[in-house]
């Protein structure tokens, strides 16, 4: 892997210098424009909104609108021009216990591994998080934007989750406080709940669309025949209790038999 940036790691004296590298990536199936006379690539093209004339990439800068039709053009000079402190440090703010955290405030994973001769100090801060079950609220400027961001341990090494700031999330509507629940009907649904319930395994899920999807490019691609379309079903209406009681049963025989499962397998 490349590392994709360098610096710091700040907390009260101690600084541990790092390197990051991106812990994710997408598997999401990239299309193309295409002419669909011929099937040639179209690229793209970067023209002006008012003539349609294309520009070329030297004469395109930055700008931000600040009023309508208003822009302020930036150059990189103008970036180097802020002041923001600590841009190659991740300096952290404060320790936190992680249950504290909404996963609505994570954006995305970074590994941070340690620069020639910093392992030590690395080591003990992944130990110090370990035992104390604590995560580093941190920030930290990546591609001229300050992101927040949670530093944790994980399997020996230290990750970095940058987060939204609380500005950035949207308050969702209000939900109908008023509807009444029987106690049964959240008896039902805890069962329910339990039953399904098992340890977190990732390797156990998979991008199911993404997969069908390929394999219909694959098929369209020779030439086979394609499935028809699946008609939607509209909504049923049920009683809710009837079904909760189904599908407690369900969930409990499928549990019976994984149990049996387990066994022979021992």
């Amino acid at each position: 892997m490349r590392a994709i940036w360098s610096g710091v790691i700040s907390f009260g004296l101690v600084s541990v210098p790092v390197r990051m590298y991106s812990a994710t990536e997408s598997k999401e199936l990239k299309f193309h424009f295409l002419d669909r006379h011929d099937l040639k690539p179209i690229g793209y093209d970067k023209v002006r909104k008012d003539t349609g004339k294309s520009v070329p990439q030297e004469d395109i800068v930055r700008g931000f609108e600040i009023e309508k039709g208003q822009y302020v053009p930036l150059e990189d000079e103008d970036l180097d021009r802020l002041d923001i402190e600590l841009t190659h440090s991740i300096d952290i703010l404060d320790f936190v216990s992680l249950d504290e955290i909404d996963p609505i405030y994570f954006r995305k994973a970074y590994y941070l591994l340690p620069d020639e001769g910093a392992e030590k100090p690395y080591r003990l801060l992944v130990r110090a998080l370990e035992e104390t079950g604590k995560v580093g609220i941190a920030k930290v400027v990546i591609r001229n934007k300050q992101h927040l961001a949670a530093l944790r341990a994980n399997d020996g090494r230290l990750i970095l989750e940058t987060m939204y700031y609380a500005d950035e999330i949207r308050e969702p509507e209000a939900v109908d406080g008023r509807t009444r629940l029987q106690k049964a009907e959240v008896e039902m649904a805890k069962s329910l709940v339990e039953n399904l319930s098992d340890t977190f395994k990732p390797d156990k899920y998979d991008d199911d669309y993404r997969k069908e999807l390929l394999s219909l490019i694959r098929a369209k691609a020779k030439g086979k025949e394609l499935p028809e379309p699946k008609q939607e079903e509209g909504g049923e209406v049920v009683d809710l209790m009837a079904a909760l009681r189904d599908s407690v049963e369900q969930t409990k025989k499928r549990a019976r038999k994984k149990r049996k499962r387990a066994k022979k397998a021992s």
